[in-house]
């Protein structure tokens, strides 16, 4: 060979092959319609002894391209990273899949074994899906840690097809004693929907492995969210979840909340866009406030979330010590709650976190409250109607149509049953000394809706009659102290649902408000300075409290006493 030969093919070289075994032609724009426009990289790859990474992103490959490429790699066992994302421009989505087919059968027949397989920004669908489905249930993917399908137009059909490869390709490595350990997933604008986000968390509920997980925009709603966060609580190494710009609503925030208890290696939750809402925001300060010490950022932005929730979740990230970001932009603070938010954080030495909030929504109207959930919430009361009166007043104890069958010979049935149906003082008088443990026998306690609930029944029959007051401070003692037994997650959403039902919080669901009278107040007075109910707890109340505007009017004298017992329990003692 001519020594000038040899200095050309010495600079190609140089070019494409990049160290680290990797083989690299991306971002060159080629056009690789068939076996001669691949020659030059054919020949590459077979003279690279050793090659361990193909890149050959950003160039368009069609069939027998792809089959000559395809022939070249089936002698290369060492290859382990297939970067080949944006690789089929200008494709017709029927041949994507049987290039794909061949480039994956050449895998498996080198034996190679793939750390990292990258087909992203490729508008397969689900046909393309099965272009790999072969490669991804093959010991060629046994060893796979890194599997990126962003922006592939998967949709339901495709992502129950990749769960059921990625499930096959668990139970044949697990029975060879080497099982699947993925971790990092990246599926982002893939419009999965609910479906194809079930299917998949079955999967990564069977792996464990997960450290990544990247799913934005995808059309997941709350039965998506909630199967995801289930499944996520099996992978205790999670270190990044990022489901921006799905839909949350109460439900799936909760679920999330839920799942970040067993997750305390997270450093990155991105839950933006995803309609997280102040109950959520709230639920997910509670899982702060325990844990999480790991966090790095947190992103609750355009979550329509209000100014008390935004300070709620700034008070939880206090203590955090690895903290660099808090993203509160573009939900429902107004001038006054971005102002009070950025002061907040600066009086914790925090206001470096804090992220732009150029994009606030201003706060909400009052007459809008409700209309944005309407929606959503009356297609899933639609769904649950029949169960609901099924257990409608099995809650207070007995159905309608029991309590027309009721004899006379259990009269405390009846009593407890006219108590809740009704509560007046003199029904409340008549349960007895043991009206706590008949009410909690008919009332879960643990659940913090029916909690909310029961709270507000007895706290409503107070006055300044001793035996009246005795009783229902004695009943509210011995229900919440049952009720705050549980984590920080229960004893919030019971806070969150009481604030809801007071008219306090802007709330979604079937929890209806209550007009307030000062007994709810004095009551609730009396249980913040009871041992039972933590400091964090009575801060939380305070933030709401205080900015309650019209909605205790009619109860100045017992909210001011509120407040004031409410501050004093907040600073820290001495």
């Amino acid at each position: 060979m001519a020594s000038e030969e040899i200095a050309q093919l010495a600079e190609a070289l140089s070019k494409t092959h990049v160290g680290d075994g990797e083989l690299s032609y991306k971002g060159r724009g080629l056009k690789l319609d068939n076996a001669e426009s691949v020659k030059d990289l054919v020949v590459e790859i077979k003279q690279y002894h050793g090659l361990r990474a193909l890149r050959l992103e950003g160039n368009t490959v069609g069939v027998e391209a792809a089959q000559a490429i395809a022939k070249a790699l089936e002698g290369k066992d060492q290859l382990q990273r297939c970067h080949w994302s944006d690789m089929f421009t200008g494709r017709l989505r029927s041949e994507i899949p049987t290039a794909l087919r061949c480039l994956g059968s050449a895998i498996i027949t080198a034996g190679a074994r793939l750390t990292e397989l990258d087909l992203s920004d490729n508008a397969f669908g689900p046909d393309g899906v099965k272009g790999i489905e072969a490669l991804l249930q093959s010991p060629s993917c046994h060893s796979l840690q890194k599997l990126h399908l962003n922006n592939c137009g998967i949709g339901i059909g495709g992502g129950k097809i990749l769960a059921a490869a990625l499930t096959e390709c668990i139970r044949q490595s697990s029975a060879l004693g080497t099982s699947l350990r993925l971790k990092v997933f990246v599926a982002g604008r893939n419009r999965l929907e609910n479906e194809g986000a079930t299917a998949l968390a079955q999967a990564f509920q069977l792996m464990g492995s997960l450290e990544e997980v990247h799913m934005p925009q995808n059309g997941i709603n709350h039965p998506g969210v909630t199967a995801l966060a289930t499944a996520m609580q099996h992978n205790p190494e999670l270190r990044v979840l990022n489901l921006n710009d799905n839909t949350f609503t109460k439900r799936g925030a909760l679920a999330m909340a839920q799942a970040l208890r067993h997750l305390q290696k997270v450093q990155v939750i991105n839950f933006g866009d995803c309609l997280v809402r102040s109950e959520g925001a709230i639920a997910l300060s509670a899982v702060l406030r325990e844990g999480l010490n790991t966090l790095q950022e947190l992103n609750l932005s355009f979550g329509e979330i209000t100014e008390a929730a935004a300070l709620v979740v700034a008070q939880a990230v206090k203590d955090k010590p690895h903290m660099v970001k808090l993203d509160l932009n573009g939900n429902c603070l107004g001038e006054e709650g971005c102002e009070a938010l950025k002061e907040t954080l600066e009086n914790m030495d925090k206001a470096d976190l804090l992220a732009s909030l150029s994009d606030d929504e201003g706060e909400p109207d009052d007459e809008d409250e409700d209309e944005d959930e309407d929606g959503e919430e009356e297609e899933e009361e639609d769904e649950e109607e029949e169960e609901d009166d099924a257990k409608k007043t099995k809650e207070n104890g007995v159905s309608s149509e029991e309590s027309s069958r009721i004899k006379p010979e259990n009269p405390t049935m009846l009593e407890v049953h006219s108590f809740l149906s009704s509560p007046s003082a003199e029904s409340f008088i008549r349960l007895g000394e043991k009206r706590a443990e008949l009410l909690e026998q008919q009332v879960d306690v643990s659940d913090p809706d029916k909690a909310a609930n029961i709270f507000l029944k007895v706290s409503f029959v107070y006055n300044e009659e001793t035996e009246v007051k005795r009783a229902v401070l004695e009943t509210i003692d011995a229900l919440l102290k049952n009720a705050f037994s549980g984590s920080s997650l229960q004893t919030y959403s019971f806070l969150s649902t009481l604030l809801v039902m007071m008219g306090l919080l802007k709330g979604e669901g079937k929890a209806k408000k209550v007009q307030v009278f000062p007994g709810h107040l004095l009551a609730l007075e009396h249980a913040v300075q009871q041992d039972y109910f933590p400091q964090d707890h009575a801060s939380l109340l305070l933030t709401f409290v205080s900015r309650c505007g019209k909605v205790l009017k009619s109860c100045s004298n017992a909210t001011e006493s509120l407040k004031s017992t409410l501050e004093r329990r907040s600073t820290p003692q001495c």
